[in-house]
């Protein structure tokens, strides 16, 4: 085999290049946007810079992330058809291999902090509940991953879809897991559960037939995610903890503290709506700069 046969076998492999094998400047940067949380974890721990317990630090950064790049590849198909953006599917598997990634990480970290005891760290999954969902979602994201190849996706066939759907399942274990572990204050988890609300607002309105391209539309679902997510807060803290959860829901009228995860996804649901306006506005643009043809004759 050639050199350059042999880069060409590898050019699937290779995450920042496109089906051709050319240098893909979008999915290089987003490649490298995926290497940078955990680039900086690593020069935190090496420089010290997180604190009295940086294991500690770096198990709740690296969950942090694998959620967050779970729901980033999660949003792509919405976004794709709210954007007229087809090129964002060329990062859904890269996004998810990097949820998978972070959560992989987020355990070798707590193997750590549990001195890699591995028998204490078995037996803590099974005997603690919000670790046995965290990892039910991690080996489900393990099997996603192990299937996310273009030979897994040709062999399986119509079963490759189906399969995938899990990942709906996966987000939502991955948020219940994400609120039991953060106790009293569940502002992060509420914010990413938001998030997926919302993201399912946009599936929802486009299996039953609304215009998702349409203003109206994202802002209706902005709307509903965003008192749907204080509801999910209110809910949570009135049957989980022992705090005032009409205190909870009062708080999201008061912003002398601080803003509350509803209105950021309301917010960002609203910011949304902005993108098909900007659709078609360039289209409009491309369409009066494209090329005249003259009318007189020759």
């Amino acid at each position: 085999m050639t050199s350059a046969q042999a880069i060409t076998s590898l050019t699937p492999y290779i995450p920042w290049t496109d089906a051709r094998g050319r240098l893909s400047p979008f999915k290089l940067f987003v490649f490298l946007g995926i290497l940078l949380p955990g680039l900086l974890l690593a020069y935190g721990l090496l420089a010290g810079t997180l604190g009295s317990k940086p294991v500690e630090a770096a198990i709740h950064e690296t969950g942090d992330w694998a959620i967050r790049y779970l729901f980033l590849s999660l949003s792509i198909t919405p976004l794709r058809r709210i954007a007229s953006w087809p090129k964002l599917i060329q990062v859904r598997r890269m996004l998810g291999l990097a949820a998978l990634g972070y959560a992989l990480l987020h355990l070798t970290f707590y193997a750590a902090d549990e001195a890699w005891d591995l028998q204490k760290v078995a037996s803590e999954i099974v005997l603690r509940i919000y670790l046995t969902i965290g990892f039910t979602a991690l080996f489900m994201m393990a099997l996603l991953g192990a299937t996310s190849t273009d030979g897994a996706i040709r062999k399986m066939g119509a079963n490759w879809n189906r399969l995938h759907k899990v990942a709906y399942a996966i987000a939502i274990l991955a948020g219940l897991h994400f609120f039991m572990q953060s106790k009293s204050d569940v502002t992060e988890a509420t914010l990413m559960s938001g998030f997926f609300v919302l993201l399912m607002g946009y599936r929802i309105a486009h299996r039953l037939k609304f215009d998702i391209a349409s203003p109206l539309t994202l802002a209706v679902v902005a709307a509903l995610s965003g008192l749907a997510t204080a509801g999910l807060e209110y809910a949570w803290y009135a049957i989980a903890t022992g705090i005032p959860a009409e205190r909870v829901l009062a708080a999201n009228l008061d912003f002398s503290y601080s803003i509350r995860p509803a209105w950021w996804v309301a917010f960002t649901g609203f910011a949304v709506t902005a993108l098909p306006i900007l659709v078609f506005l360039r289209d409009r643009l491309f369409k009066s700069s494209g090329p005249r043809v003259s009318s007189a004759r020759t």
